[in-house]
């Protein structure tokens, strides 16, 4: 008997809002899906006769659906779902309590969710964090690589460098490997794997911090499912490149796991002179137990561990070229990078316990640990300059350039640094949770508390190399220490306390953050490996208070108008002298937000007063990597965000759809002072010169064509060109990130619970300056294709 199939759509029954991450399934089969960002879902393979649909989402009642297919027939069942009241369901409120972006359509602040849907929709080779929050208006991106292992965001015209001054988080804890005394991120978590990616704006994220001027990224990895399920994923493209992701899982009554392994690698799409491999490998692996007791017992309890390990080698550098031989060849590397290679590894254990001993009240405790260690081995100098002043002025430095280019040398011409450095993040967070109601106004009250201990060891030597027939041959070796040989940490105490008052359509959500750092910095002599006695100590202390408050308003019942202000503050470091400043700053927005069925849309305007702004040198940068901290002083960022998605087809009982998206970012940002700084970005500074990588328009936009079995898209994303200097007026061609437009195409055929699938990325293998930092002329990824096939959802 031939099989039908069903389709439809899942909206909010208070808003009719399309509601995605929906899980729906036939009863007593593996045919099940998720619904898509525009609430849709199609099943195929149903088997003839009267079925029972179930549909299921966190903070939701179940529903359950009962149709009559016919043999071969297609049937449309569309259903509204009704929230369930976060007092009532324990696993809400956990969600609710490590998770940034609430099921409230009221919340105030520009809050933007992407979940596995949107991001396995796009097909990318690498899965390059990078390319999903292009679409996600007033995050700012910089490429480097071209695959995202290193990723560099910022948010409202912060900088961009290494992530280090937004707060990252994955499941609500902080992920950088020492968010405090070395918060750059060089390891940053596989965005491929993760079940969703948050981001947050505005007064709302001060809950968050440390950094709170810009925003915060929380990575919610896979979670435990309901029901035994299983998937895998496999695909392969050019160069070598390979990708595998699977995932097992299941719960019972009492007790939850999953298993999780990630796997990417490729050659690279880089070419050495002398042939080799320029790509990486990476291996990331997950797992998760639960323990709960029953959802309705008087006291909920659960206890989650979460222990994961991530091994990279990744052939990377800091060289780039002149921009003559870009131009010839974008895609080519100089003989000097040929040794270049990181080699990190990564562990992370999170023991999670939640406890609700009444129907308003509740508590979160949160115990973790991530150790993170890598030796990235790279060129450092040529004839004792460095590669970022050769590159800068390869006229003044001509002989150093030949050699980079493979021109015979003497040993030890050339200096290879090992960039070998361990860090330790670890702490207890706690959250409590109360709802009070007093009338006609309620509270939902939180107060979260943090101690925290991170530490940055760095034991660095360098290697001489001399450069003969295009290929670099060892000729001393440097002993561990002799180049840095020191130890960064920080001890922080922070508290928050907000508090979600509604008072009929309107959401005032004031809150007040606290954080009390202890830095300190000790050196040891550079031929003192052991570390007998310390050279040096230098320790400073520095405490804020970090208020903000949010309003909102329900304009409609589709659509509400919110605003807020708030304190912005991010750190120094470890060996900040006195004459540096915290990164301080008063942050405005107003926006609005409208919620229908067939369109979603978001607008907000943002204006961040810096009273001081921070440098920091360090090798991503260009500098010397000694991590000196620069004052910037007063800036002014005035910025205006949107989004909106649209599905012209929605309701009309169409089996083809044509949803579209958009999102525009403008970001006007200058400094209000004239100075001079040794920071090279900066450098010489007059009052309305522009900051550096900050495009002042950044865009992108979506169309797809979509049938029940198949879809067919085409994403493209662009910036507007940007400088690598601090300045104005026409930008030196030597300083300049190109502006680019970018195109993707993506297909899926789907059949039951199985698709095959076709990524390219970069369509018309358009070639751009991505970067000119550390060292030269850095291009984007050229045309990348991948097919791949994926078994479950």
């Amino acid at each position: 008997m031939a099989a039908g199939s069903v389709a439809g759509e899942v909206t909010t029954a208070e808003h009719g809002a399309p509601l995605a991450g929906v899980a729906v399934e036939i009863a007593g089969t593996r045919i099940r899906t998720l619904t898509d960002r525009h609430g849709r879902y199609a099943l195929t393979g149903v088997p003839a006769g009267t079925v029972s649909i179930r549909f299921r989402r966190i903070g939701y009642e179940r529903h359950t659906e009962e149709v009559r297919i016919e043999p071969g027939g297609r049937v449309e069942s569309s259903v509204a779902l009704t929230a369930e009241p976060i007092a009532l369901n324990p696993i809400l409120v956990f969600q609710e309590r490590t998770r940034m972006v609430g099921a409230d359509p009221l919340a105030p602040g520009a809050a933007h969710y992407l979940g596995r849907l949107a991001m396995r929709a796009m097909n990318l080779a690498f899965d390059d964090v990078h390319d999903f929050l292009r679409k996600i208006p007033g995050v700012n991106v910089r490429e480097e690589e071209g695959y995202g292992l290193r990723p560099n965001i910022g948010i409202r015209g912060t900088g961009v460098e290494r992530s280090a001054k937004i707060a990252l988080l994955e499941d609500g804890v902080l992920i950088a490997p020492a968010p405090y005394s070395a918060p750059a991120a060089y390891y940053f978590p596989v965005a491929g794997r993760m079940q969703a990616i948050e981001v947050r704006k505005g007064s709302s994220q001060i809950r968050y911090g440390p950094s709170t001027i810009g925003g915060a990224v929380n990575f919610i990895s896979t979670g435990i499912p309901d029901d035994f399920d299983w998937s895998l994923d496999v695909a392969g493209g050019g160069s070598s490149t390979f990708k595998g992701i699977g995932r097992a899982g299941g719960s019972g009554e009492h007790v939850g796991w999953m298993v999780e392994t990630y796997q990417i690698g490729t050659d690279g799409y880089k070419r050495l002179p002398r042939g080799g491999d320029t790509g990486f490998r990476v291996g990331d692996y997950v797992a998760k137990v639960r323990l709960n007791s029953s959802r309705d017992a008087a006291v909920y309890q659960q206890v989650e561990i979460k222990v994961g390990y991530t091994d990279e080698v990744s052939n990377e550098t800091y060289l780039g070229l002149r921009d003559d031989d870009f131009h010839r060849d974008a895609l080519q590397r100089y003989a000097a990078s040929e040794p270049d290679v990181m080699d990190a590894e990564h562990s992370q254990v999170q023991v999670r316990h939640f406890m609700r001993p009444g129907r308003r009240l509740d508590f979160t405790t949160t115990l973790y640990r991530n150790r993170f260690a890598r030796n990235w081995y790279k060129l450092q100098s040529v004839l004792g300059t460095s590669i970022s002043s050769v590159l800068r002025d390869t006229g003044s430095h001509r002989a150093a350039f030949d050699i980079l280019r493979g021109a015979e040398s003497d040993p030890d011409a050339l200096a290879v640094r090992a960039n070998n450095r361990e860090y330790l993040s670890q702490g207890l967070q706690f959250i409590a949770g109360l709802l009070l109601e007093t009338g006609a106004m309620s509270h939902d009250i939180e107060f979260g508390a943090r101690v925290h201990r991170d530490e940055e060891d760095r034991l660095q030597w360098e290697d001489g190399y001399r450069m003969t027939a295009q290929r670099m041959v060892l000729t001393s070796e440097g002993a561990p220490g002799s180049q840095t040989n020191r130890v960064g940490d920080a001890s922080a105490l922070a508290l928050h306390l907000q508090d979600q008052i509604k008072i009929g359509d309107w959401l005032v959500v004031p809150g007040v953050r606290y954080e009390d750092i202890d830095f300190r910095r000790t050196d040891y002599a550079r031929d003192d490996p052991g570390r007998s006695a310390p050279t040096g100590v230098r320790e400073n202390t520095i405490s804020a208070w970090i208020p903000g408050v949010g309003v909102s308003v329900e304009a409609t019942p589709s659509s509400h108008i919110y605003g807020g202000i708030h304190r912005g503050f991010a750190a120094g470091g470890p060996g900040a002298d006195e004459r540096t400043d915290a990164e301080r700053s008063i942050n405005y927005e107003l926006g609005a937000k409208v919620r229908m069925p067939s369109i979603t849309a978001q607008a907000t305007g943002f204006f961040t007063d810096y009273e001081n702004i921070l440098g920091r040198a360090t090798l991503a940068t260009g500098e010397s990597g000694a991590g000196d901290l620069f004052n910037g002083g007063r800036v002014g960022i005035v910025g205006f965000e949107a989004s909106v998605e649209f599905d012209p087809r929605f309701g009309a009982g169409s089996s083809v759809r044509t949803p579209l998206g958009a999102s525009y970012t403008f970001a006007h940002a200058r400094f209000r002072t004239d100075f001079e700084s040794d920071y090279g970005a900066w450098g010489e500074v007059s009052r309305n010169d522009r900051l550096p990588y900050l495009p002042e328009h950044q865009y992108a936009a979506s169309i797809a064509v979509e049938g029940d079995h198949w879809s067919v898209g085409f994403d493209l994303w662009g910036s507007a060109a940007a400088r690598s200097r601090a300045g104005q007026g026409p930008i030196p061609d030597n300083e300049r990130i190109d502006r680019f437009v970018v195109l993707n195409l993506t297909g899926e055929y789907r059949m039951s619970d199985r698709s095959l699938y076709l990524g390219i990325r970069n369509l018309a293998d358009t070639r751009y300056v991505a970067a000119r930092r550390p060292a030269g002329a850095r291009p984007g990824l050229p045309r990348t294709i991948t097919v791949g096939i994926r078994q479950g959802h």
